[in-house]
């Protein structure tokens, strides 16, 4: 069974550019890692600096407890271009 998500996050004014770069190149090993999660039909749809994420899980894979190292060293590259809260 499959679960779907969505959120919605934003980018700091006159980053766009640099946010597609980044995701156009995402690692192979953060591919690797949401696929070892059960992670499947990952999109982000970006309308200005609003992104609108959409996220199917397979729940027959236990979600992990804490937060893998990768997906910190995304977040944190990531990080200086969103609006966070």
């Amino acid at each position: 069974m499959y679960e779907k998500r969505a959120w919605v996050m934003k980018l700091k004014t006159g980053n766009e550019k640099l946010y597609k770069e980044r995701h156009d190149n995402i690692w192979p090993e953060m591919l690797d890692l949401m696929n070892k999660q059960g992670t499947h039909n990952f999109s982000i749809y970006r309308y200005g600096c609003l992104l609108f994420v959409y996220q199917e899980r397979d729940t027959s894979i236990p979600e992990p407890d804490t937060i893998d190292p990768i997906i910190w060293r995304w977040w944190k590259m990531m990080a200086p271009l969103m609006e966070t809260n």
